[in-house]
C-alpha cells in the first residue's frame, strides 16, 4: 500500500520552510550515500519535529534510533539553552556518521551520542525526559516505551514513528514480525489509560502520546 502522495508531498514542500544548511547537508548526502536511506525522517516530517520541539521548549529530549543524524538535529532546536538530547544508535558506522554532523552543529554540546543496545542503555540513563522521539527497530517498540514513560514528566510527549508500518497495519490479516509489533504497539497505546494520543497520518504515521 503507498501511503506518501508524492506529488501531494513535494507540493507540501513547496510551501514549508527550507531547512537550514547542515540539516539540507544531512537530508542530501544520506539519500545520495546510504543503502537504507528510506529510513530517514522525510523533510517536511523533520520540520513538523522542529515545530514540535520548539513549542515543548524541552529541557531533556530522549532519541531511541539514530542513523545519521537528522531527526536528532530537528529535535535540539527546541532544547532549552541548558538542555540535552541523549540519543541512542546501534549501528557503529551510523553512529560515526551522525557524530560528524552534530560536531559540526551549534547544537553539538548539547547532543550526547550513546552506541549501543537501547534497551541496556535507556536503564542507565538517570533521566527525566520532556520528550521522547521512538524510531528504532519495531520488535522492541513497546518495551521502549515502557522504559520511558515512567521517567517522562507529566505532560511529556513520545512520539513515536511508522506507527501505519508502510500500511502494512491496515491489511485484513497483519503479517511480518515488524507490522505485527508495530500494530501490538498501537493497541498497548490505545488502551494505556497513563495516557491521550493522536495518530497521525504523516508519511509511514506518527503517533503523539502525552502523559496525564
Amino acid at each position: 500500500m503507498e501511503l506518501v502522495n508524492l506529488k501531494v508531498e513535494a507540493y507540501a514542500q513547496q510551501f514549508t520552510t527550507k531547512q537550514d544548511a547542515l540539516l539540507q547537508k544531512v537530508l542530501d548526502e544520506t539519500k545520495l550515500q546510504h543503502p537504507h536511506a528510506h529510513m530517514l525522517s522525510g523533510d517536511t516530517q523533520g520540520k513538523l519535529l522542529q515545530f514540535l520541539s520548539m513549542m515543548l521548549k524541552p529541557s531533556k529530549i530522549l532519541e531511541v534510533g539514530t542513523f545519521t543524524g537528522f531527526s536528532a538535529l530537528s529535535l535540539a532546536k527546541g532544547l532549552q539553552a541548558d538542555g540535552m538530547l541523549h540519543t541512542i544508535e546501534i549501528r557503529t558506522d551510523d553512529a560515526r556518521v551522525a557524530q560528524q554532523y552534530f560536531d559540526k552543529s551549534v547544537y553539538g554540546k548539547q547532543i550526547q551520542l550513546h552506541l549501543g543496545n537501547a534497551l541496556e542503555i535507556i536503564p542507565s540513563l538517570d533521566e527525566q525526559w520532556d520528550l521522547v522521539f521512538i524510531d528504532a527497530d519495531k520488535v522492541n517498540y513497546i518495551q521502549y516505551y515502557e522504559l520511558t514513560l515512567p521517567r517522562l514528566n507529566a505532560g511529556g510527549i513520545i512520539i513515536a514513528d511508522n506507527v501505519l508500518f508502510h500500511g502494512q497495519v491496515m491489511e485484513s490479516e497483519v503479517k511480518g514480525k515488524n507490522a505485527l509489533a508495530i500494530h501490538a504497539f498501537n493497541e498497548h497505546i490505545k488502551n494505556d489509560e497513563r495516557v491521550e494520543q493522536v495518530m497521525l497520518t504523516v508519511r509511514d504515521g506518527l503517533t503523539l502520546i502525552k502523559k496525564k
